[in-house]
């Protein structure tokens, strides 16, 4: 399995779980691993994410997941509290982290370096945050990416609107680096 990949092959997650593909196959025939189809073809792929939720539901040892740092971009104008977030993140868990400052950097460096959570600032100016999501929801390689909205004190209504809009959730408090930890944590499916 490539280092840095977010979905696999049949045979990727047999290796893995130490089985036949066959029985990949029929896990996800049955839905008890959920992934998709490649169109036109009987191909089956599966997020990394729910390869690990399977694994954990059914006991099943973890270690030969690919060793790998959980890697984050952060979208937001505000370098100060960027680079403090960024160094929270790096000190308090094993994030590899990249920066970017503007919705063009944000998707030349997705492509580049396939992040598997995004934390993008609601608030910063000259960010489209909508835009951002849309873009990465619209895009077939990077559309495992957790999207997660960095915002302080939106209502219950601008919750639910953001998850309505692609979003798969939010972070009340930026500056609250376990708060943020916790989201990427279930955004991801890696729960310690």
């Amino acid at each position: 399995m490539a280092k840095g990949k977010n979905v696999l092959t049949t045979g990727d997650v047999a290796r893995i779980c130490n089985v036949a593909p066959r029985t990949v196959s029929k896990w996800f025939d049955n839905g008890q691993l959920k992934g998709y189809r490649i169109p036109g073809s009987k191909d089956r792929r599966i997020p990394v994410g729910e390869l690990i939720r399977f694994m954990k539901v059914h006991n099943m040892p973890t270690a030969a997941l690919p060793a790998g740092r959980i890697r984050v971009l952060i979208v937001d104008t505000n370098r100060d509290a960027v680079s403090l977030l960024a160094e929270s993140l790096q000190g308090n868990g094993d994030y590899e982290v990249r920066t970017v400052r503007s919705n063009f950097e944000t998707g030349a460096v997705a492509q580049k370096f396939a992040p598997h959570v995004l934390l993008v600032n609601l608030l910063a100016n000259g960010i489209d945050a909508t835009g951002i999501c849309k873009s990465i929801r619209e895009d077939e390689d990077l559309q495992t990416i957790k999207i997660i909205a960095l915002a302080n004190g939106l209502s219950d209504s601008e919750s639910a609107a953001l998850l309505l809009k692609g979003f798969d959730g939010h972070v009340s408090s930026w500056t609250d680096a376990a708060e943020i930890i916790k989201k990427i944590e279930e955004a991801t499916a890696i729960i310690y």
